[in-house]
């Protein structure tokens, strides 16, 4: 059912009191996805929002308007998206600070500091209490099989649309062999690691051979995202695993 409109929801995405366009457009099927991944009908006030909505790409809603329709996990990311998280480089490096021991996951205990980081970055306060709801929403939205662990991909989401490069990666992922592979042919130097020059080449190539799922005007978007990942500059099989490779090494 939908709630009532949550005190911190003030600005749209872009920063304007609104969500419309491709922008609207791409909530509205990313919420449908979503309800049908956890076997959810839409709720009356969803569908007709999205009956409304989801047809045109010049409808525009306020977001207190959009926010009275949301359940409370939609709301969640509502409200995340709203922050102006500045960037995905922002976002890569706070989970490369939490996913210490480069496992590709951070468990529960971590989650709550990690929502924390990333709100202050965007320059928002939030109570402790809510930070622990937002934290045990997160859990149930994505923590399918309950183990208290939430991968890099998973997270994400919480990104707004435009900023989630890691969503252009997913049709480009490859098998372990071929993964490990084209690390070994890019670390030219083999010394167990690529730098940004290594990566810079990888791209490149990555973008020609997947024009449909990589633009390639992006490529130093991209690269500054996953350096984001490394250690000084070193940017390590498991990072960069965490992007193109599909299975576990």
């Amino acid at each position: 059912m939908g709630i009532s409109r949550p005190h911190y929801i003030s600005e749209g995405v872009s920063g304007n009191g609104f969500m419309d366009g491709k922008e609207l457009q791409n909530f509205i099927q990313e919420l449908q996805q979503a309800r049908k991944k956890a076997g959810l009908d839409l709720t009356p006030e969803m569908k007709a929002f999205v009956d409304q909505y989801g047809k045109s790409t010049d409808g525009k809603i306020g977001i207190v308007e959009l926010a009275q329709v949301l359940p409370t996990e939609e709301n969640f990311l509502l409200f995340f998206r709203c922050q102006q998280l500045k960037s995905s480089e922002d976002f890569m490096q706070t989970w490369r600070k939490y996913d210490s021991d480069h496992s590709g996951f951070i468990d529960s205990e971590e989650l709550k500091s990690f929502l924390k980081d990333l709100l202050q970055k965007a320059n928002k306060q939030i109570e402790d209490s809510k930070l622990t709801e937002y934290t045990e929403i997160m859990l149930r939205m994505f923590d399918a099989n309950n183990d208290g662990k939430l991968e890099l991909t998973e997270l994400a989401r919480l990104l707004p649309v435009q900023e989630n490069f890691l969503i252009k990666f997913q049709g480009v992922k490859m098998c372990a062999k071929e993964f490990n592979n084209a690390f070994e042919m890019y670390d030219q130097d083999g010394n167990g690691y690529i730098d940004e020059n290594e990566l810079d080449a990888l791209l490149k190539d990555l973008c020609e051979k997947n024009k449909k799922e990589l633009d390639i005007t992006n490529l130093a978007t991209y690269k500054k995202s996953i350096m984001a990942l490394s250690d000084g500059g070193k940017l390590y099989r498991a990072e960069l695993a965490l992007i193109l490779c599909a299975e576990e090494n």
